[in-house]
């Protein structure tokens, strides 16, 4: 586990912010529309995509919300993120694009 995944489980033990899977994930995906909120706000929904402006605070919230989930679920953010790179770098090697098409 990642010193940043410790640091979650931490304030959530502090603070007593124990939420079953479904509402980390339902934070999760909160969180994440208000990072798509700002970004349709700063390019004019997509109309300027080199105008796109996240804010720290929102990406800040989906992380610690992405790690929360992770954390509840008992799932290595470390481990699950070298896994996704092996995946990626396959992909790449294989067919020369990162998708899974």
């Amino acid at each position: 586990m990642n010193r940043q995944q410790r640091r979650v489980a931490s304030f959530i033990e502090q603070h007593g912010l124990h939420a079953p899977p479904e509402y980390r994930l339902l934070d999760l995906v909160s969180e994440v529309g208000e990072l798509a909120k700002d970004a349709n706000a700063s390019t004019g929904y997509g109309n300027a995509a080199e105008d796109l402006t996240l804010s720290e605070d929102e990406v800040g919230d989906a992380l610690f919300a992405l790690l929360a989930l992770a954390e509840r679920q008992g799932i290595d953010a470390d481990e699950a993120l070298q896994t996704s790179l092996e995946k990626y770098e396959n992909r790449l090697a294989d067919a020369d694009t990162p998708s899974s098409e």
